[in-house]
This record gives structure tokens, C-alpha cells and sequence, in this order.
């Protein structure tokens, strides 16, 4: 459904993005993520028809964002970050603008209004102004607006912030509500809302793709190892022997968490366990504790997270390439296959660069809603 190519965007002498390319298949929910300036913006506005890139493909529903770009618009549903609403209209008198701005005919208007605004959950607000709305209903308003013409792809920027905790749980079943029937790229940088929300995930870093996979395979992929937290009462040093003479246990650290507070000698340890090792350990880990005389009070299975992947992969130095950070975290003995680009270096000059651009076009869109 959507294809993009080798997709770049430069500014005068600086990338915003460079050679972009990820696929999106019908029905397809993918979150598109990265730190604060990664090129997410400028990706999809390019994608949108909002910005021409500098160089690369991208087809839309088997349509080229270049040179079919009109066809383009008509096969999408937009939602920047900042929701593009007249907030004197009422919901529905918007919402029936958008539709005929959209192509939708008249005979089909009223039928698509209505259509949007149940599946949105907008039917108590459809007489209200826009102005008078929450934050969160009005950001119902503006999924209402690019899903009102019934298109096959949706693109939402950022669609949950400044939204409270209830609010995003709405926004988000919403979203995925949506999939199936549209296929759906969201752009962010908040890590639950990708894990809970998407099939798949697209990591940005500098102006280009790092990693694609599914939530569950980065995790798997990109920590490799497993391990264990576990609670015993007995001598460190023995308790620390005894773990290690496990097989599967390659590491044995004594952890505290914060403003935690153990019973008199008990210790909490994390076992590391090697690659590919399955639960079995665990129940060996107990069963020689136990054999051994030492208390076991708690022990419960750890797995690296999202926002573990997500850490390893972008906060490398600017020299680092991705495939250096996906190194230090699989191990040799991991199997599967992921998708990965080296990351070069890119210039702060590039950051700079899309942000004004992104601030250049906000002003001008003031001043005309004001004009």
C-alpha cells in the first residue's frame, strides 16, 4: 500500500533525510519513530504531498507522491501534529466542508459526515463549535477530518500529544479501530503509544531508517539475552556462587531498586541467562537455590523493553553507525533477520534546518487563517 524509496529531503548543504525507504502493507498499522528532529515531520509531509523531496520515490496506493500527486491527496487522510480545524464551525459544518473540499459528491456527503463522526464518537458534539471543545475532542475532530472521505491510507503526526492519560487510551483505541480497513503510518516519539498501538515498527535517527521490525522481534532481536530478577535471604557471596553454577546463567549482579527497602539479609540479585536459553532456566535457578539451603523469596522473569531498543539505537555518538549499536546488543548466537542501514553522522545544521522550515510554514499558515 504504501512504498517509500531512497526518499531524501536537504536544505541548502544539510540532510533533513536521507535515503528513507520502508514499506507499509494494507491493513498495516506502523509506527514511524524517533527522537525529537529524527526527519518524522519531514517524512511525512513529503509523503502527504505537503513538501517535494530532493531525491527517492514514494508511491501511495500504487500512485507516485511526484508525479500522480493529486490522485496522491485523494487516497489519504492527514493529521499534523497541530490539527488543521475552523474552530467557529460546528463539528458536523466542518466536517461537511472537508468532505466537499475532498471530492466527496453531495449525494454521498451527508452519509460520510455521519459515518466519521460515529466512528469517532463525536455524536454528542456534532452541534457544538469547535472552540468550545477539549483537547482530546478536538483531536477526535481532526482524525474525523482525514478519515471523512473514506481513504485507504491514513497518516496521523503525533496524534496523542498534550493529551491527558484517558484521553490517549481513547485516541488509541480509536487508532486502532481504524486498521484493516485503512492502512495507517503513526508518526512519534512516545514509546507505549508505538507498543500498544502498532503492528510494526520503523526506528528514525539522523534523517534515516535504523531498524524495522515488529514490536515483539526488536526486542527479541536487538537484546538477545534474557534473564531473571530474584529475591534470596543468605550470604552474598554464596548466593552469588550458587547462581553462577546454573546452566544458562551468564551474569549475576546485586541490584536494589530505587527507595526500596529489603528485610535484614535479603538480597535482590539480576541473573542474566544467554541467548536463546527458554524458561527451563528459571525453574533450575529455583530448584538449586532451594537445594543449596537459601531462602527464595521472589523470582520473577525480566525482559528488556522497547525503551531498552529504543536507548541502544539512538543515543549513540554522532560517529556511531546503527549497525555498531545493533552489535553491541545481539549476540553472535542470534538468529533472525532484521532490517538495518548504517547510520552516518548528521549535522545539528540538518535539525536546525527542518525545524525552521516546520516554523516557517506554521507562521504562514497563521497569517492566513488570521487574514
Amino acid at each position: 500500500m504504501i512504498e517509500v524509496d531512497q526518499l531524501s529531503k536537504v536544505y541548502g548543504s544539510t540532510a533533513a533525510i536521507k535515503a528513507v525507504s520502508f514499506r507499509v502493507e494494507p491493513g498495516e498499522i506502523l509506527g514511524f519513530l524517533g527522537p525529537n528532529g529524527a526527519g518524522k515531520t519531514t517524512t511525512m509531509r513529503i509523503l502527504t504531498g505537503y513538501l517535494p523531496a530532493t531525491s527517492g520515490t514514494a508511491r501511495i496506493a500504487g500512485k507516485d507522491v511526484h508525479t500522480d500527486s493529486m490522485a496522491v491527496r485523494q487516497s489519504i487522510g492527514y493529521l499534523p501534529e497541530t490539527p488543521p480545524l475552523y474552530r467557529e464551525m460546528t463539528v458536523e459544518g466542518f466536517l461537511s466542508f472537508v468532505a466537499r473540499i475532498k471530492g466527496v459528491s453531495a449525494g454521498d456527503r451527508a452519509m460520510k459526515v455521519a459515518s466519521a463522526i460515529e466512528r469517532c464518537n463525536l455524536k454528542e458534539k456534532r452541534k457544538l463549535i469547535i472552540r468550545k471543545l477539549s483537547k482530546g475532542f478536538r483531536q477526535r475532530v481532526g482524525i474525523a477530518q482525514a478519515i471523512v472521505h473514506n481513504p485507504p491510507v491514513i497518516v496521523l503526526d503525533e496524534p496523542t500529544v498534550g493529551l491527558d492519560p484517558r484521553q490517549i487510551i481513547e485516541v488509541r483505541n480509536l487508532i486502532k479501530s481504524l486498521a484493516g480497513e485503512h492502512t495507517i503510518i503513526l508518526s512519534t516519539h512516545i514509546l507505549p503509544e508505538v507498543s500498544m498501538t502498532c503492528d510494526r515498527i520503523a526506528i528514525i535517527n539522523r534523517g534515516e531508517i535504523i531498524a524495522t521490525d515488529s514490536p515483539e522481534h526488536l526486542v527479541e532481536r536487538l537484546t538477545g539475552q534474557g534473564g531473571y530478577q530474584i529475591e534470596l535471604h543468605g550470604e552474598e557471596a554464596f548466593c552469588i556462587a550458587v547462581l553462577r553454577s546454573v546452566p544458562g546463567v551468564v551474569k549475576v549482579e546485586v541490584i536494589s531498586a530505587e527507595g526500596e527497602s529489603l528485610a535484614e539479609g535479603h538480597r535482590r540479585f539480576q541473573v542474566t541467562t544467554g541467548a536463546g536459553v527458554d524458561e527451563a532456566v528459571g525453574s533450575a535457578i529455583a530448584a538449586t537455590v532451594v537445594n543449596q539451603g537459601i531462602g527464595l523469596f521472589e523470582l520473577s522473569r525480566s525482559r528488556a523493553s522497547l525503551e531498552d531498543v529504543f536507548i541502544n539505537l539512538t543515543m549513540q555518538e554522532p560517529e556511531a553507525s546503527a549497525s555498531d549499536a545493533i552489535a553491541n546488543v545481539i549476540p553472535d548466537s542470534a538468529t533472525g533477520p532484521i532490517e538495518t542501514t548504517d547510520a552516518a553522522t548528521e549535522p545539528k545544521e540538518a535539525i536546525d534546518a527542518e525545524e525552521a522550515e516546520i516554523e516557517s510554514e506554521e507562521t504562514e499558515e497563521t497569517e492566513e487563517a488570521s487574514s
